[in-house]
């Protein structure tokens, strides 16, 4: 594969002043005195992203994501190093960023194709399907300034992944608009990754990270820290987040008889953006032992005709938000009724490996590879484990002593 971006030893630094009379102060002084401290967003980066890679962006805020985004887009320059993009870049970096606040929708579309490079003849083929995927109706030919942050992220979202990008980049922007949009934004990028479009990709959502890319950059304090494959790069971003190591060895789940049924006194939401929602999460029991049976069951309801991809999660974590496990069934190829109706399923452990203590069970439904939340219930419910002393630590693995000498 052709290398499409090329970062070589880029260092971004800003001069902070403690107040703004310093900055005059400085540019004034006979004697050149320095009133600024330099702040390094970046700092000597280095890594090659190549065509058709989906690359996630870890880090936390302030390590440098957006600053890395802006240079490769070319809206900052580096102080030193250089960037090489080969290719036709379309980016959705800041809600609202590149609209004119007094232009209409429509208007904007026209600017922002010719700002990508694109002439009025180009863009007048491409403007009906913008419209379509925006689907604001009549506020197209109002001036965006009276739109919502909803509505904004619908006509950015659109332009930028219907305008064919050699290179397309997201920074942050599922986290606005509605579900549905949502799932359709998921799904164009989708189809443009199977086209070889290359795609970067910043979440605060590890898990996204991890079930749509297929490779992942670690920044931090302006650095990279880690950068490969993204199931290995984000276990390692969340184990330095929560500073311990995941414990997930020695769990089953063994899912069992899901009942379907549409009751007489099922209602379908008002809100259209409802597409599903867990109703009802249960424990066999609250209390138990080590190896004991654990059972949860979740009820759930669905209120469109299908679901496409529809996934179900249980997470288990400490009192402090250690995650222990969080198996989902999209990941174990399990099936789960996905149509409109009231559903129940069970998720089982067949023997619990945890030592004693407290803990919790959050319980989630998503779609598209869980990239999309439909509904999610954090501390769904808790239970407790307590033994007499046979071990000592949080889980119990299997294993055997054996005498070599």
């Amino acid at each position: 594969m052709k290398t499409i971006i090329d970062i070589r030893n880029v260092t971004k630094t800003y001069k902070l002043y403690n107040k703004p009379t310093d900055r005059l102060k400085e540019a004034m002084s006979p004697l050149k005195k320095i009133y600024h401290n330099e702040f390094k967003a970046l700092d000597e980066v280095s890594f090659s992203i190549e065509q058709g890679d989906a690359i996630g962006i870890l880090g936390k805020n302030g390590s440098g994501k957006s600053t890395l985004l802006k240079l490769i887009t070319g809206v900052l320059t580096p102080t030193f190093g250089e960037i090489e993009v080969k290719g036709k870049v379309s980016a959705i970096l800041e809600l609202g960023a590149g609209f004119n606040p007094e232009y209409t929708g429509r208007e904007n579309i026209y600017l922002n194709g010719l700002m990508m490079g694109f002439s009025k003849e180009e863009m007048e083929g491409k403007i009906d399907n913008i419209i379509s995927f925006a689907d604001i109706g009549d506020f197209i030919n109002q001036p965006v300034k009276i739109y919502s942050s909803g509505m904004f992220a619908r006509l950015a979202f659109a332009v930028s992944i219907n305008v064919e990008p050699d290179i397309l980049i997201v920074d942050e922007a599922l986290a606005v608009g509605d579900i549905r949009f949502q799932t359709k934004c998921i799904e164009k990028m989708k189809e443009l990754k199977k086209q070889g479009t290359t795609i970067l990709f910043v979440s605060h959502a590890p898990e996204q990270v991890k079930r749509f890319c297929n490779k992942a950059v670690w920044l931090k304090n302006g650095k990279v820290e880690a950068i490969g494959e993204s199931s290995d790069i984000v276990d390692l971003y969340e184990d330095f987040m929560k500073n311990s190591a995941d414990i997930g060895d020695g769990k089953e789940q063994v899912p069992v008889e899901s009942d379907t049924e549409l009751m007489d006194d099922f209602i379908v939401p008002s809100n259209p953006d409802i597409l599903a929602c867990v109703t009802k999460v249960s424990i066999n029991k609250d209390n138990f032992k080590t190896f004991d049976q654990l059972e949860i069951t979740i009820d759930y309801e669905v209120y469109v005709e299908a679901i496409v991809s529809l996934l179900l999660g249980v997470a288990i974590y400490t009192p402090k938000r250690e995650y222990i496990f969080g198996p989902n069934t999209h990941l174990e190829k399990v099936n789960i009724p996905n149509t409109i109706g009231r559903h129940r399923v069970q998720y089982v452990i067949s023997e619990l490996p945890l030592l004693g203590g407290s803990f919790t069970a959050d319980v989630g439904l998503f779609s598209n590879e869980g990239l999309v939340c439909l509904h999610y219930e954090q501390e769904a419910l808790h239970f407790n484990i307590s033994n007499k002393y046979f071990s000592e630590g949080m889980i119990y693995m299997k294993h055997r002593w054996e005498v070599l000498k």
